[in-house]
């Protein structure tokens, strides 16, 4: 088995996992059971670690913690987690030294026995991978959903026949130093994100083409034919391409007289699909040309009508005094808070900001004079959303309130009968939390105690 022949290789080495998160616990317990000698290296100090990691510890595995993790390490092989960037000099002083720098994607893309179809972009990526599992789950198929989504698939490919499908959300970090490519590979739109992270837009967008870039002529690449950057990616690709477009006819999957169209046979209603707005219309395209020729049109439509949606994104929480209140927590980004903006009919109470990715909020500004009535700005990037709004005519009333409990609660206070309260922040969570799933749930939690 491939799974086992991966680790033999590693026996007699010194291997680093550097970051003891989610995705590279399940490997740290993977390298113990076949006898590997591994240091975990994570920034959290002793005090602050979980029972899970000391359990790692207990069962063999060495800890090096606290600020300089990554520093007075030596190892033959280092495990990157995914928020760590390539470049970061720890990480070339390593490599300088001799040691190979690989990752768990990396490692599950080596052993992995089945088709991989992967999905990344700035928005749409989650939504999309999981419209592809599902449908090939209703075709019949045995599939295995993983990535930046659910939990690691490395630990489980000892299980995975050639048959099965392996469906990856794949994020900008996962991909930076990929060395290998999907064999079905879906790019939903490019727009600025993670500028945090990245040095810039054009770092960025590099690491989004590896998802396609190691195709070979057998394997296929998906573009969104309506964002110019995805478009572009075509003409690089060493495979075939499809694309697919709101806009537009295109060899692939358009729109037309609001149905759903694939190479001039109709697909799916749009009205037929469950989920809201415009975006996931652009999703279940994706989704559907991800899906030729391993799924029937009866599959998509039966899951358009019955899926209803992914946790924390406009996901409505409860209606309250004839109030609805939606988390879109997901929405890290501007062009993900446009999309949210875009799904509903009518004007809606807007409550957005969070921490500072350093990208640009220009074009906010003009879709919240077109869509909000009111806008309450909190968190880090508050002050930039709000003078993003300022800056266009039109602008809705604005509240700045840098507590996202008692924003919820002024929000609730200034709706009236048949209101929309709407939590798209156009910016990540770790301002005040661990991830945008936290922040959903204590938007929840706060909305159902009003």
């Amino acid at each position: 088995m491939k799974l086992e022949v991966y680790f033999e290789r590693l026996k007699g080495k010194k291997v680093l996992v550097l970051g003891l998160g989610v995705s590279n616990r399940p490997l740290v317990r993977l390298l113990l059971r076949y006898g590997i000698d591994v240091i975990g290296c994570d920034r959290t100090p002793r005090e602050k670690l979980d029972a899970e990691v000391l359990e790692l510890e207990r069962k063999g595995a060495k800890l090096h913690l606290g600020e300089d993790y990554l520093e007075h390490i030596a190892g033959d092989v280092a495990f990157r987690t995914p928020g760590l960037h390539p470049d970061k000099p720890e990480l070339i002083a390593l490599r300088q030294a001799g040691t190979v720098i690989t990752s768990e994607m990396e490692a599950f893309f080596e052993v992995c026995p089945c088709p991989i179809i992967g999905v990344t972009g700035s928005d749409g990526k989650t939504t999309t991978t999981t419209l592809i599992s599902e449908i090939l789950k209703h075709a019949g198929h045995r599939v295995w959903l993983g990535g930046n989504i659910g939990t690691p698939l490395l630990d489980q490919a000892g299980k995975m026949n050639p048959k099965d499908k392996v469906v990856l959300e794949l994020s900008s970090f996962q991909l930076m130093d990929l060395h290998q490519s999907c064999h079905i590979a879906v790019v939903t739109n490019l727009a600025p994100n993670h500028l945090d992270m990245h040095r810039d837009m054009a770092e960025y967008v590099n690491a989004k083409k590896n998802i396609f870039l190691r195709q070979t002529k057998d394997d296929v690449l998906i573009v969104n034919h309506d964002n110019d950057l995805t478009e572009g990616f075509a003409a690089e690709a060493a495979g075939k391409v499809k694309r697919f477009s709101r806009r537009e006819r295109v060899d692939g999957v358009y729109v037309e007289n609001g149905t759903i169209c694939r190479d001039g046979t109709e697909v799916l209603r749009c009205e037929d699909i469950l989920i809201p707005g415009v975006h996931n219309i652009e999703n279940y395209m994706a989704a559907i040309a991800a899906v030729e020729g391993m799924a029937d049109d009866e599959d998509i439509r039966f899951v358009a009508k019955h899926f209803g949606g992914v946790e924390h994104r406009i996901e409505l929480v409860r209606v309250k005094d004839g109030v609805s209140y939606y988390n879109d927590s997901i929405a890290s980004s501007p062009s993900r808070t446009i999309a949210g903006l875009r799904s509903f009919p009518k004007k809606v109470i807007l409550i957005a900001g969070g921490y500072d990715k350093h990208i640009p909020y220009d074009a906010l500004g003009p879709e919240i004079a077109a869509h909000v009535k009111l806008l309450i700005c909190t968190g880090a990037t508050g002050f930039k959303i709000a003078a993003a709004a300022r800056a266009v005519e039109g602008t809705p009333e604005i509240l700045e309130i840098d507590d996202f409990y008692e924003a919820i609660r002024a929000a609730s206070a200034r709706a009236q009968d048949g209101d929309i309260v709407l939590l798209s922040p156009a910016s990540a969570a770790f301002d005040k939390f661990k991830n945008f799933m936290v922040r959903g749930t204590e938007f929840k939690k706060t909305v159902m105690e009003l």
